[in-house]
């Protein structure tokens, strides 16, 4: 008698083939038989659901999340799995005591517990909580940097160089999937293209890749493409472009070029690939978007609140709204928002995204899909956090048919895990990982709106994470059978 059956349903099996009506019976954590299940322990009646491998989240920032919200319901409760954490240059790891990760971070690694220095201790402090899903790491720069080197807004020394490098090169040791950059973002925007690729030479050690939230996704989106592409080609490593957009009403339409270029390197024989969130608004720190001395009022006025410590009752609210209210002008509240205590992690949304560029890229054989949420849900995130990808299958896959149900699956599951080096997960194929989702395609979508983000999604029934179930009939079962996951091995741990 096995662990698990689950019988009456349609099985996505993560390569893109049509579905196939079968069974599947679970064993130990693993899939034991994709056709026809005999008794077992529990028996699940998937009433002719689709069943597909459980969702991976190539683009989170949930590494203090496992912290604060171990259970991680915001995303099982969109199929999602596995997550991807460390991205945009930060990451949980390495860490020194003495710098506060939230601090450092501005908000963005907010939640992150001190008491350990490399990978394997996050893992394990992380592991102590019994995490609702599984967890990837990058190992990102300006982590790295502000610890070798502070704020400084210089070339590294030699020294420091290969300090840096040296931290790099044990997170690669540890199991860390990648090196990111968040080349925007304070302190990473002062680092050159030259540091940047010798840093990248660490993941070639393991095999692993380079992750970019590049240097410009508007005006200069074009050259900061080239940039990563050259980075990608001295290095030597397989380049993954975060959250692929052209920001800006006068970009809008540039995504195709963007595309081409990366194409073209497709063609010479470059690893390349991409992720996207399905929405028109991106978000993030809000002190890294504007010049204190010279505020791009246009920018200002397409920017809506989505957490900040300092003025609590901002909070869901567009910056022109609280203006006109308070009778100021815009460029003075975003002073006063950003010179206030704690103002530097105030997190932002901003309206900047055209819906065709979303389709554009959705379409592209190598696009993955990533959430980039940032988990504090003690304001009003941005609605990506809770439901991204039912959004995918809902607008995207049945209202829109920009892609097909199978090939949306794929670029969900056996794609990233192929790309990210996790072992065993990604398909629905015997002797893998049981991470398992079952869905209504009929119904599947996201309920979450900027007005009211934390609304779980509809369609998603059951989830099953390393064989056991995380949410049943849509209700969290509370059972923490998350793992830590390194890069091309076993969990941590095993």
């Amino acid at each position: 008698m096995t662990d698990i059956s689950i019988r009456n349903v349609k099985v996505l099996d993560g390569t893109g083939s049509p579905a196939f009506d079968a069974d599947i019976e679970i064993q130990d954590g693993r899939i034991k038989t994709v056709g026809t299940a005999g008794p077992a322990k529990l028996e699940i009646d998937g009433q002719g659901a689709h069943i597909a491998p459980g969702f991976i989240d190539t683009h989170s920032h949930d590494d203090g999340a496992f912290f604060r919200y171990p259970g991680m319901a915001f995303k099982l409760a969109q199929g999602v799995t596995t997550v991807v954490a460390g991205n945009c240059g930060f990451s949980a790891i390495p860490a020194d005591p003495s710098i506060d990760p939230a601090r450092a971070s501005g908000g963005i690694l907010a939640g992150v517990e001190a008491g350990f220095t490399d990978l394997n201790g996050y893992f394990e402090a992380v592991m102590g909580k019994q995490p609702g899903i599984n967890n990837m790491m990058l190992v990102g720069h300006n982590t790295v940097r502000a610890i070798v080197m502070g704020m400084a807004k210089r070339a590294p020394t030699q020294a420091e160089l290969q300090h840096m490098y040296g931290l790099v090169e044990q997170a690669m040791e540890q199991g860390a999937c990648g090196f990111s950059t968040g080349l925007i973002y304070t302190p990473g925007k002062w680092s050159q293209t030259e540091e940047i690729i010798t840093l990248a030479r660490a993941a070639k050690t393991t095999g692993a890749l380079y992750t970019t939230h590049m240097r410009n996704e508007g005006d200069r989106l074009l050259e900061a493409i080239d940039e990563s592409l050259t980075i990608g080609l001295e290095s030597d490593v397989h380049v993954h472009i975060s959250h692929h957009k052209s920001a800006g009403k006068q970009n809008w339409g540039k995504i195709k070029d963007s595309l081409a270029k990366i194409d073209a390197a497709l063609g010479r024989g470059q690893r390349v690939t991409l992720d996207v969130y399905p929405y028109t608004a991106g978000s993030g720190r809000m002190i890294e978007y504007f010049n204190l001395e010279n505020i791009n009022r246009d920018f200002a006025e397409v920017i809506r609140i989505a957490s900040c410590p300092p003025f609590r009752d901002y909070e869901g609210r567009m910056l022109i709204d609280i203006a006109s209210e308070q009778a100021i002008d815009i460029t003075d509240l975003v002073r006063t928002i950003l010179t206030a205590p704690k103002g530097e992690r105030t997190i932002c949304i901003h309206f900047i995204i055209d819906e065709e560029d979303i389709a554009t890229n959705l379409r592209h054989a190598d696009m993955m899909v990533g959430s980039d949420g940032i988990p504090d849900l003690r304001g009003r995130p941005h609605p990506r956090l809770f439901g991204t990808f039912p959004r995918v299958l809902g607008k995207y896959v049945r209202e829109d048919g920009v892609l097909s149900l199978p090939e949306a699956v794929r670029r969900m599951t056996s794609l990233s895990a192929q790309t990210f080096g996790l072992v065993e997960r990604g398909k629905i194929k015997e002797g893998y990982w049981a991470d398992l989702v079952l869905f209504d395609p009929d119904i599947v979508i996201d309920k979450a709106t900027y007005d009211d983000p934390k609304q779980e999604p509809i369609g998603i029934s059951t989830v099953i994470v390393n064989g056991q179930v995380a949410l049943n009939n849509g209700q969290h079962t509370g059972v923490g059978s998350g793992k830590m996951l390194r890069y091309r091995r076993t969990a941590y741990g095993e």
